[in-house]
């Protein structure tokens, strides 16, 4: 099977990153947090690099780790290449949904956008609509609830948001955001 070439290319250019420098010493693997998870540890960061340059896309918008990475960019300081396989993995995800390709973690993706709705609405992140966003689309109404009472009540998630003074610029963000797609 023919790699996907202009797939290489979107992804290398979305991400800004050359992924063909990867020649898979598995650093990145080696130091992610999250790659025991990434597909039932099948898929971590490196093997995601190689299944990019070998074209692999419907595999990698499918799949599970894309959605996984934490994004702690531990991969990217591993690398001896200077590769930032986070970045990639983000490239990943818009792809992904670009396409409307079926999210491999559902209620990650749920959270995801939870958060990047928070952001629109508010400029940053206000946790208690983004959570009440998360657990209402997702439809996990319960779980967790004694501990984000806890923090409601230590004072850590305040009730009331307040918009960031620069929101005209974060609106010009998501206009972008609207363009690329």
């Amino acid at each position: 099977m023919e790699p996907n070439l202009q797939f290489i290319e979107e992804v290398s250019e979305l991400s800004q990153q050359n992924v063909q420098r990867c020649y898979y010493c598995l650093r990145c693997t080696a130091g992610c947090p999250s790659a025991f998870a990434m597909d039932n540890g099948r898929l971590g960061p490196a093997q995601i690099l190689k299944l990019v340059q070998l074209g692999q896309e419907d595999t990698l918008l499918r799949s599970s780790a894309i959605w996984l990475c934490i994004g702690c960019e531990t991969c990217g300081t591993r690398c001896p290449n200077q590769i930032n396989a986070g970045a990639v993995i983000d490239a990943l995800r818009q792809l992904a949904i670009r396409a409307r390709v079926a999210p491999g973690e559902r209620t990650v993706f749920k959270l995801h956008q939870s958060f990047i709705d928070s952001i629109h609405l508010f400029g940053r992140l206000h946790e208690l609509s983004m959570l009440a966003e998360y657990k209402l689309t997702s439809l996990d109404l319960v779980s967790d609830l004694d501990m984000g009472l806890d923090m409601f009540l230590s004072g850590k998630i305040h009730p009331l948001p307040k918009r960031i003074k620069g929101m005209d610029q974060i609106k010009k963000l998501y206009e972008l955001r609207g363009k690329r797609r």
